[in-house]
């Protein structure tokens, strides 16, 4: 398979450890090996190693403690941490009194933060891991991405399709219900098929709780687990000023990857255009800002803004600074501007920019329409915001 170098940089200082956090599949023990070929790994995913630490984490510290120092000077890798949690007292012990460093790799801090273990008070940094992004790409095909996602493995295959099954029905199901996090896996189901449909839309717990034949408690917890293992990303409604005429309670969630919500809304785009190709191109926007955010450190906040009107403007980035519509057009008129207007006249932001499918960038009543390509070069340039 193309090994395609990714844009996350982990470089430590001695001594200093590390969390990376990730969803299945996207990538983390590749680029650990290939960023620290000389570290030790321990792969929690072994079913022989895996019971030995559960059955008795000292045994981390015993089989360190007898390695040459040579090997312990890069970090040490532990690989799914998540699955045996009581280790991360060892690792504490370790750092502290011997002063080794640790990379702590997995697909979920959740698990450890409800059983309330050592998540080692401050002493790690923390990393995420996300799907391919384009500046890792170089060259990349719009609806191969909308259609395929941009999860490795289910972007460079041919046959994507299975594995995106595989991947829901799966792992999904297992992984979620061997973290013990939901009682019953056939009314989750029906809520990540529910969750399709509402996908990137003002969230009403109650109408999905009806659709899927569980409380309305049930959902807002499921939504809450999708977001916990990095499955999801929640996006809150701008509220730096409070009025009546604007929504400010129901939030948007959007899936990690535009293949998997593809999948579970049974979409396949033949061409770019369409309401269907519309909401695939502003997932894709989104997971490019939030990608590029972590990545650069930058940490800016993301929200939504929308009026009781209608007047909605997709994505607002930092404190009102950045004012973004996306829009899967060829061409924008002055009715894809209105919500842009609307939220100038009341917020004033730096910057108004719909990106969109045109070729050349342009500007119009001080809205600049850029390309998503051109965007997109830009946002990862750091002159977006």
């Amino acid at each position: 398979m193309k090994i395609i170098e990714r844009i996350l940089d982990i470089t430590l200082p001695k001594r200093q450890s590390a969390f990376l956090w990730g969803p299945r599949k996207t990538g983390k023990t590749t680029y650990l090996k290939a960023r620290f070929p000389k570290s030790l790994v321990y792969d929690f995913l072994k079913t022989d190693l895996f019971f030995e630490m559960v059955k008795r984490p000292s045994l981390l510290r015993e089989q360190l403690l007898a390695k040459p120092k040579e090997l312990l000077r890069n970090p040490i890798i532990l690989d799914e941490v998540q699955k045996v949690p009581q280790i991360l007292d060892e690792v504490h012990w370790l750092i502290e009194n011997k002063s080794l460093s640790f990379i702590l790799c997995g697909s979920s801090a959740r698990k450890l933060r409800r059983s309330h273990i050592n998540l080692l008070g401050g002493r790690a940094w923390h990393y995420e891991m996300f799907p391919f992004t384009t500046p890792e790409l170089k060259k990349f095909n719009l609806l191969q991405v909308l259609n395929r996602g941009l999860i490795p493995d289910h972007y460079l295959q041919a046959n994507y399709k299975m594995s995106q099954k595989a991947y829901v029905e799966d792992y999904l199901k297992e992984e979620i219900l061997a973290e013990g996090l939901i009682r019953s896996i056939p009314a989750f189901l029906r809520f990540l098929e529910a969750f399709g449909y509402s996908h990137g839309e003002l969230t009403n717990y109650s109408d999905i709780a009806r659709d899927c034949g569980v409380d309305a408690k049930t959902i807002k917890e499921y939504y809450q687990i999708l977001v916990d293992t990095l499955l999801a990303v929640r996006i809150e409604p701008f509220r730096k000023r409070q009025s009546r005429q604007i929504i400010t309670k129901a939030a948007k969630y959007y899936l990690f990857d535009v293949g998997i919500a593809g999948f579970l809304r049974r979409r396949h785009l033949e061409e770019e255009r369409g309401e269907e190709f519309g909401k695939a191109f502003e997932h894709f926007i989104l997971l490019e800002v939030y990608a590029y955010r972590s990545y650069s450190r930058e940490y800016f906040d993301i929200n939504f803004w929308r009026t009781k009107s209608g007047l909605e403007v997709d994505f607002v980035l930092g404190r009102g600074e950045v004012a973004l519509e996306i829009k899967g057009a060829s061409r924008i008129d002055k009715n894809d501007l209105k919500g842009l207007l609307a939220f100038r006249e009341e917020h004033s932001p730096k910057r108004s920019i719909v990106v969109c499918n045109e070729k050349e960038k342009r500007v119009y009543d001080k809205i600049e329409i850029i390309p998503y390509r051109i965007f997109l070069e830009e946002l990862w340039r750091g002159k977006i915001l």
